[in-house]
Formats: C-alpha cells, structure tokens, sequence
C-alpha cells in the first residue's frame, strides 16, 4: 500500500520524537518535556494510543497536561510550539493543539504585554517582569511606551503561510482592529516577497520583536504565498495599504501567478484608485509586449473603479451640488492622476494611438474640469511620435474638449506646430465665443447699476477676467493680420510675376517685328536705294524705337511739314 509523502513526512516526524522519547524513559526513567518536543511527544502518543487505559499516568496525559499548563501561558513557547506543528498539522488539528495556541496568542495580543513577565528585547535592552528597562541588570525605573501595536509582527511572521493565515483569521474573530491585522499581512510580505516596497531598502526603524526565534519557516514558495495572502486580503482602504496592493501586483505580475488573483488585485486597487500615485500605477511591461509599460494592466483597474462608483454615469458637468460631492472629488483625482499617467508613458515610441486614446476615454467627462492635462499628454506623445500622419493627430485630438483648455494651454496650442491647422483654428473659434460670452456678461453687469454690492463685485471679477483674456487675445489677432498680410503679399508676388512674363513676351514680338522692318531686303526696297546701312546703325535704331516712350511713337507717326521736301526729292530722284 503506498503512502503519499504528507503521510510519510508525518510518520517519520513521529517515529523521530518517538525515538527520542523512549531513549529518554529508558535512560532517566520520565520524558523531559519542552516547548521544542511536547508537539511531537503530544502527537506521538495520540497516535500509538498511549492513554491511562494501558498505564497510570501514561504519556498522552502527562504531554497534555505540560502543554495547559506551561505552553499556552507564555508567548515565546506558544510561538515555538505552532512552529513545531507544522510536520503535523492535521494531527495536531485533531488534538486542538493549533486552535488552542491561537486562541492564547489572540488573547496574548489583546492584552498589556507588563502581566505576562516575558523576557523581552526591545530596544537592544532586557525588560523586568514589570516592563521597566533594565540596564545591567539594574533596574531603570523607565518605562516601554505599552501603546505600540506592532510587537508581534515579527514573531508571527516566523510560522509558515498556513498558520499565519489562520492566526489572522482568529484574531479576527477575537476583535483585534482590522488595521493592526493588515499591517502584520503587510509586514508578513513584505519579509517573504523581496522586491515587494521599492521604497523600503534598508530598515532603518528598530526593530520591535519580543523574542529573537533561531527557527524559521522552510523555503517559500512565492508564488503560493502569494495567491493565499490575495484571498485572506482584508476589504480596506488607504494610501499605504494602495501602495501595498500596486506591490503585490507587480510581484505578481513578475512571478506570472495565475489570472484570476491577477484580478483580484486589480479590482481591489481599481475601488480606492484614488489613493494610488503616480509611482506606483506605473507598471513595467514584463511580458514580450512591445511597450515598455503595462497600459492594460492599468486600464482594468480605471474599469474597475467607474463600475464601484454607481452614481458615475448620472454625474452631469453643470450640477453644482455633484460637483462637490465626494464621488466627484474621487473622479477629479483620478481623472489627474490619469492624465499624469498618459504624460509618463507617451514617450514610448511603441506605444499605439488607439491605446492613448482608449486610456483617455476610460473616465466619464466629469472626471475633467480642465483639459489642460489630456493637451500636455497629447503634445508629449506627438512629439514622441512625429511620424503620424496629419489624420491621425485630428482623430487623436478629438478626445480633448478645447472649451476646457485654461488660457495658457489655449496660448501654447495656438502656436504649437504639432497640432494640425485645423484643431488650431477650432481653438481659435472657441477663444472668440468665450471672449462673446464674457463681453456680453459684462455689458449685462453694467447695464445692472442698481445691483447690491455683490453683482459689482462679479463685475469686477468679469472685468478682470476680460482684462486677463483682452491682452492674449490681442496676440492672436496680431498674428491672424499677420498671416493676413503674408497671404496678400504672396498673392501680389504672383501677379507680379506673371505681369514680368507677359512684358517679356511682348518684348520678344517687338523685338522680331522691328528685325523685319529694319532688314537691308526692306529697305533697298522700300527706298529704291542700293546703300545699306550698317547692321550696328540698324540695332541702335530698333533699340531706341523699341525704348521710346509712346509719346514719341506717336509724333514720329504724324507727318510733319520739315521733311516734305526731302520726300519730293526723294521721290523725284
């Protein structure tokens, strides 16, 4: 018949103590007991049925009795005897050795640590059974501040993960505060988990135990202490227990431990993710992703969060009583710390735009009161990316509300190159109708002369606002004229251009009408005369017909009454 190995592991821990035992009944006559060996000697005797039936005072009573009577009245033993239990735990859950530890401990905890007479080390010094400091020997006088709640932390921390969990669950039931059992959880992983707090270090506060144990749990295996702290985790909130649970996740998603604890850490931290920072959501990819960071990860956990707030979607931008509510507050955090996250991650060159854009738009429109955050990310990541097309960077614009932008994101973006030409002039147009809006305002305020004191204060304030708006938009309106200007002065260089084309092309008809007037055929013709004039005569002629002025084209067409009698001669000869 085989046997499995908790069994056997089981049998030859008891055959051991056993062993030891009898060698000690046959030396000296009795069993010596101690918090090291009465687990064993308790479980052995149990198992070979050594009751009083067989023998008067056999060594189930005499194991039981030293186990009521010393074991459960001190700490320091009741540590060392559930550690002892850990070969025999289903043994010595059926002999109510572990319950019966637990529950001591639970009351241990409760209780001014001054009544029990422990020799405890805290502070590097020995303490009298009173819990005055003892120096040399010489009692102090001095007194160890009682209030502290974390002396146990390290002794438990001692005992394997399934005692542990069980201790925390009886503790639980004997009322000790939830948060004093969350720091222990916290305190227990983070000595098992290295890797766990990337801010710990060093430990440089002193450490608080009460006994120093040479004993400690065998190798852990991570990833199972893991996956059974997650499902013993308590249902609490707050910044350092946020910062824990962005911990255990990174540990987890580095170890690659199964899915469904995955979860469950994202769906505890997506329910208070507006106590995590920046630091701490900004998980590395671990995967063979080719982003450098895991943006999936932190989008479940920003799902997460809007499905635990029931009243999200109901949430209007113009309600003023939900914009003070605490669910808006919570949205408002988390809609920045969002925004920051975009920012830090948009450098990666890999990084797809649907996932900006799917971040982005995981968070309800009242997360935003400005979207000068969403402007920042996206000027970031253009610049990271310069290679997107001209319609890429429009739809990727589309998820910022530009009535939103503050006046020095909408300075920045009117002269940002990165932003297409036609979400700048969006920017443009809706600075106008803001600017409508506060002049109408105003004029409405003036036209009020008989308001209380309190509409001329808003007044002020519109004027003032307007005054703020009246400088910036006097810029932009500098540079639409300027642009004006350029455009018009393009457009004349154009006309002019052409306008220099066609004179030189009448210059080039000029210049072959006048080459065949002036020709020597034409002439000997025309005259009658065999004498030609020279060609040098002939060019200087056509080039001062062709620069005289029209005026005198005119009057060297006019016949004039000077050269009459040459034209006689001319023609009698």
């Amino acid at each position: 018949m085989k046997m499995t190995g908790s069994v056997m592991q089981v049998c030859r821990a008891i055959s051991h103590w056993w062993w030891m035992a009898c060698t000690s009944i046959f030396t000296s006559g009795q069993v010596e007991f101690t918090p090291k060996n009465v687990v064993m000697l308790y479980c052995a005797a149990d198992y070979l049925d050594m009751t009083d039936d067989y023998g008067e005072d056999n060594l189930l009573s005499r194991a039981e009795s030293f186990f009521h009577k010393h074991i459960l009245r001190q700490w320091k033993d009741c540590i060392l005897a559930l550690q002892n239990c850990e070969p025999v735990i289903p043994r010595a859950d059926k002999l109510q050795i572990i319950s019966r530890c637990l529950n001591a401990l639970s009351v241990m905890v409760c209780t001014d640590r001054s009544l029990f007479g422990w020799p405890m080390m805290m502070y590097g010094r020995m303490q009298s059974p009173g819990g005055s400091i003892l120096w040399n020997g010489i009692n102090t006088g001095a007194r160890i501040d009682t209030s502290e709640s974390d002396w146990w932390f390290e002794d438990i921390s001692c005992l394997c993960i399934e005692l542990f969990e069980k201790l925390i669950q009886t503790m639980a039931a004997k009322g000790i505060r939830p948060r004093n059992l969350t720091r222990a959880i916290m305190y227990y992983c983070k000595k098992y988990l290295p890797g766990l707090d990337r801010r710990q270090g060093g430990q440089t506060g002193v450490s608080t135990k009460v006994v120093s144990f040479s004993t400690a749990p065998a190798a852990i295996d991570e990833g199972a202490l893991l996956q059974r702290v997650v499902k013993f985790l308590p249902e609490k909130k707050g910044k350092s227990f946020c910062r824990f649970l962005l911990g255990l996740l990174r540990v987890a998603l580095i170890l690659g431990i199964n899915h469904t604890y995955q979860d469950l850490l994202e769906k505890k931290i997506g329910i208070q993710l507006e106590l995590a920072t920046l630091d701490g959501i900004i998980i590395p990819s671990y995967s063979d992703s080719d982003t450098l960071y895991n943006t999936d990860c932190v989008e479940r956990m920003i799902h997460h969060f809007v499905h635990s707030e029931p009243s999200v979607t109901s949430i209007s931008p113009i309600s003023l009583d939900l914009e003070t509510s605490p669910s808006s507050e919570r949205l408002k955090r988390v809609g920045k710390l969002v925004d920051n996250y975009i920012a830090e991650v948009a450098s990666d060159v890999n990084l797809k735009p649907g996932k900006v854009r799917s971040l982005a738009e995981a968070l309800p429109e009242s997360s935003r009161s400005l979207h000068d955050g969403l402007y920042r990310a996206l000027d970031i990541y253009f610049k990271a990316h310069p290679w997107l097309l001209e319609k890429e960077r429009e739809q990727m614009c589309t998820i910022i509300d530009f009535q939103k932008l503050s006046i020095d994101a909408c300075a920045h973006a009117s002269q940002n190159k990165r932003l297409p030409l036609r979400v700048i002039l969006q920017i443009l147009f809706f600075e106008q109708l803001q600017l409508r809006t506060s002049l109408a305002g105003c004029l409405h305020a003036l036209d009020a002369e008989s308001a209380p004191a309190a509409s001329a204060t808003a007044t002020n304030e519109i004027t003032d606002q307007i005054a703020q708006r009246g400088g910036w938009v006097t810029v932009i309106h500098e540079n639409q004229v300027l642009k004006v200007d350029m455009a018009r002065m393009r457009s004349r260089v154009g006309e002019l251009e052409e306008e220099f084309s066609k004179i030189k092309e009448e210059m080039k008809k000029v210049k072959k009408s006048h080459s065949y007037h002036s020709s020597p055929r034409f002439v000997t013709g025309g005259l009658g005369c065999k004498l030609l004039p020279r060609s040098s005569d002939a060019q200087s002629g056509l080039v001062e017909s062709s620069v005289a002025t029209p005026r005198a084209l005119v009057e060297q067409a006019q016949p004039s009454t000077s050269h009459a009698p040459h034209r006689h001669s001319l023609s009698s000869f």
